[in-house]
């Protein structure tokens, strides 16, 4: 049974308020659905990734509780944080794995309705996410519905929400971004 958006959000509203066991209840209620969306996230990763779906979860789990009381306003925002740090987690474990491997050239990524595995994927989320960021400190809230969007799976009526912005500028938003990040990456193809 799916839990309720209002039993999250209570839950999500209690975390907040420093009652410890609220994260557990919390993760207990929608890890099915976090381990979705981590299997969608490690589908366009390379075959044999070390890195698992059930552990990505767990590592989002264990970032969250590390970091500084964190202050949810709805299920929503709780998944597009857990989003950007399933996001983080990946990125971070591609930078690592480049640094480990000599040269080459990064292949660019065609940014679609979701991640498209090339030759190696984690190259391809380095250079997208490289590109998020500059699009990002050009126009946050485009960078934003990306990040919902793209990473966290997130409707456009979610993201909305989250973001407190009408559904059409969302869908305006989503256009102009996804235009923009492909010709930031082909660019990045041509100078290779």
């Amino acid at each position: 049974m799916k839990p309720s958006r209002h039993q999250v959000t209570q839950l999500l509203k209690a975390w907040s308020e420093g009652e410890p066991t609220a994260l557990e209840k919390i993760m207990a209620l929608v890890y099915q659905e976090l381990h979705g969306m981590a299997r969608r996230y490690m589908a366009h990763e390379r075959p044999g990734h070390t890195l698992q779906p059930t552990a990505l979860v767990h590592e989002a789990y264990v970032r969250l509780v590390d970091s500084a009381q964190a202050s949810f306003e709805n299920r929503a925002h709780f998944f597009a944080v857990c989003a950007q740090v399933m996001r983080r987690i990946l990125v971070d474990w591609a930078r690592s794995r480049q640094a480990q491997k000599r040269g080459g050239v990064v292949p660019p990524l065609e940014l679609d309705e979701a991640l498209v595995g090339g030759e190696e994927p984690g190259r391809d989320l380095v250079a997208l996410d490289d590109a998020l960021k500059i699009l990002t400190a050009q126009d946050p809230r485009k960078g934003q519905v990306v990040e919902l969007r793209f990473f966290g799976g997130l409707s456009v009526e979610e993201t909305a929400a989250v973001l407190k912005v009408s559904p059409e500028t969302v869908m305006r938003d989503w256009k102009f971004a996804k235009n923009w990040l492909r010709r930031e990456l082909s660019k990045e193809r041509l100078s290779k």
